[in-house]
């Protein structure tokens, strides 16, 4: 079931302290741009005083790891159900050392843990995004489309898979951004046309973001209640749909994450309960 309204907003975060680009495994990330780890360290410091102080979101933090350079991306650990830990299982192998520093996590924090079988791959909140009652999941270059009928006994939900169709937008959370039950940005080609026309028949109000805002990542947005969370430079048309809609958007620069195919959303993994 979707997260409470009314419950404060719980996320986790991990400090970019080993974040680095140490291998290509999206057409993002290129060796030849390393990351400056200095304005990497800054722009995730905005971006936790933003969430933290200004918005008063809680965040929980998990201890970084030199071995796994993009922990800091957390959306991707897992899927949070109620006090059910779903954990990730990465597709590629540079990502696999993650899953059992996040496990260790889960188990401690009190959440009970439960993983797929390990034939599928599924990777968190950065293919799993609530609408309403709706858990709507993205398959194709991270996560697979079989396991979405175990998860949707897991989650005790309907699932409804949705086949992402550009690389560049590799996961769910890269091009699709529920704003509440009825509201979403999204980029419309980074689907297939079944997936399209599933949710133009779900959510009523769609905003469509143009090609330069969605590879600005304006659809990797953090969203708290009627606070929008996205990467700086989108367009005054997006900001201005938005406030429309009375969301207040609050640009934050975040382009050392880019280098890695991500940007806000990224950086946070909801902890509030779907139960």
């Amino acid at each position: 079931m979707p997260r409470s309204a009314s419950a404060a907003p719980i996320l986790l975060m991990c400090p970019p302290t080993y974040y680095a680009i140490s291998y290509e495994i999206n057409p993002w990330m290129s060796l030849k741009r390393p990351v400056h780890v200095q304005r990497a360290r800054l722009q995730w410091e905005a971006l936790y005083r933003l969430l933290t102080q200004r918005l008063r979101a809680k965040v929980q933090l998990l201890a970084p790891h030199p071995e796994v350079p993009d922990l800091t991306f957390t959306a991707n650990a897992g899927l949070v159900c109620g006090r059910t830990f779903i954990a990730s299982h990465f597709r590629y192998p540079e990502r696999q050392g993650e899953e059992p520093i996040v496990g260790r996590w889960a188990r401690l924090a009190g959440y009970r843990v439960a993983r797929l079988e390990p034939r599928f791959h599924f990777e968190g909140e950065g293919d799993a995004l609530w609408v309403g009652s709706t858990l709507l999941v993205g398959f194709r270059f991270r996560s697979d489309a079989a396991a979405h009928e175990p998860l949707s006994r897991l989650v005790r939900a309907e699932v409804l898979a949705l086949e992402l169709a550009d690389k560049r937008f590799y996961h769910l959370d890269t091009c699709f951004s529920p704003l509440s039950a009825h509201t979403a940005l999204w980029y419309p080609p980074a689907f297939d046309r079944y997936g399209q026309r599933v949710l133009q028949r779900l959510i009523p109000d769609l905003i469509a973001v143009s090609e330069r805002d969605a590879l600005r990542f304006a659809c990797n947005a953090i969203v708290l209640g009627r606070h929008v969370i996205l990467q700086t430079g989108c367009s005054e048309r997006l900001r201005r749909q938005l406030q429309q809609r009375r969301f207040s958007p609050h640009p934050v620069e975040l382009s050392e994450f880019h280098k890695a195919g991500g940007s806000a959303k990224c950086l946070v993994l909801h902890l509030s309960s779907h139960a």
